[in-house]
């Protein structure tokens, strides 16, 4: 059985022009090649490291699109506009429609890369008005979202880029790049995201503590499971957000 709707918070942009392969690699921390025949879960970083914004790319006849949050799909052009320079790129936004679905993927469309729960997207077709419970099927796999976990004081690999496959450490220099191999290859990471189980509520963004002190901040929340950044070394017990309890699953 097939469930598809219309993701209204995504826009599409157009990438075109004889650069514009060899410009995404420079940018993005995953391999463009990847986008040829399905989809690439990428972003693009800050020269710190830190996370800018994370979007899909595929290729479609002389052109790759750019599938963002619509929250930071302006910003992200800009910032493409910013780095082309010389190149022979030019972007523009597309007047296509972004459709999620699970289950049945119909012609066309494409696996979502990140993991298979999360279905497929098919960009060109109308779904249905929005049903699904995605917020659910997020935290309950340890998804980042934009705009949520992953935002302005983000590493990439503290929120789980890797299990999401959207980092390539074979792939050659990108902004950031340094300081991702430097996390990679020669250090422990200390903090990251995971899954927490919650008894009460608080909102995105408030502050963890254990035993008094700073233990990480509290994500997106769904039934008795919530996302966290937490501190490996403190969340190993009740955790406390606001007036909510915590203990890592």
């Amino acid at each position: 059985m097939m469930t598809g709707e219309t993701a209204s918070n995504r826009m599409l942009y157009s990438i075109t022009g004889a650069d514009r392969i060899g410009f995404l690699q420079g940018l993005i921390t995953n391999d463009i090649s990847k986008a040829k025949d399905g989809l690439c879960y990428a972003a693009i970083l800050t020269p710190q490291g830190k996370y800018l914004a994370d979007f899909f790319l595929t290729e479609r006849d002389d052109a790759v699109l750019l599938d963002v949050d619509a929250s930071i799909g302006a910003m992200v052009a800009q910032r493409l506009t910013m780095y082309k320079l010389r190149a022979d790129v030019t972007i523009s936004e597309s007047d296509l429609t972004v459709t999620l679905g699970l289950g049945d993927a119909p012609d066309g469309a494409l696996a979502d890369p990140r993991s298979p729960v999360l279905g497929w997207r098919m960009y060109g077709a109308d779904g249905a008005a929005p049903s699904i419970d995605w917020n659910a099927i997020y935290v309950e796999n340890v998804i980042p979202r934009t705009g949520v976990e992953l935002n302005a004081d983000t590493y990439i690999l503290e929120a789980d880029f890797e299990r999401i496959d959207g980092v390539d450490f074979k792939k050659g220099c990108y902004v950031g790049q340094e300081i991702i191999a430097r996390m990679k290859h020669k250090t422990e990471l200390k903090k990251g995201l995971v899954q927490v189980q919650i008894s009460g509520s608080a909102p995105v963004g408030t502050a963890i503590t254990a035993d008094g002190k700073p233990a990480g901040t509290l994500f997106s929340q769904s039934g008795r499971l919530a996302l966290a950044h937490v501190r490996f070394d403190r969340a190993t017990g009740t955790m406390n957000a606001g007036d909510a309890t915590l203990t890592r699953v």
